[in-house]
């Protein structure tokens, strides 16, 4: 019995997608193994990359941007002052309000996992795949692009 082309196409789709979300996942462990976050938890970091992204926001924003309670953010938010990652300044508009921000360590603490995820991932390239083969990553890269696009 043979599978219509159709059912055939979709199985490889479905085995394909399987495939590449293990492999990313995979890929994005390894990387975070390379900025050595420490015991920051997922929460902790969403915190530090929206202020990075977007710039000083209030407590309750960030709450607002990552669907969680305010004094849930407020304990998330305890743990990256103490770390010294985060700081508070009176919102100039509402001084009733603290603007987060991250400090300058932060700053140089997220550019140097950059730099480290980046060294890595390019002398794991370079050692293990031939410039051909680095060349089909490039391909293969071009249509991942594609899949996340608009």
């Amino acid at each position: 019995m043979e599978l219509a082309p159709d059912n055939h196409q979709a199985i490889r789709a479905s085995a394909l997608a399987q495939d590449l979300r293990a492999l990313l996942g995979k890929l994005k462990r390894r990387l975070r193994e390379q900025a050595h976050v420490g015991d920051l938890t997922p929460s902790q970091v969403s915190v530090l990359l929206r202020l990075e992204k977007d710039g000083p926001a209030t407590a309750s924003s960030l709450a607002r941007a990552d669907g969680m309670r305010p004094q849930s953010m407020a304990a998330v938010i305890a743990v990256l002052d103490a770390a010294g990652l985060v700081s508070g300044a009176p919102d100039p508009t509402d001084r009733r309000q603290t603007l987060l921000s991250l400090t300058d360590a932060c700053r140089r603490w997220v550019k140097e996992g950059r730099a480290a995820r980046q060294d890595w991932l390019t002398r794991t390239i370079q050692a293990r795949l031939s410039p051909p083969e680095q060349d089909e990553l490039a391909a293969s890269v071009e249509l991942l692009k594609r899949l996340v696009d608009d």
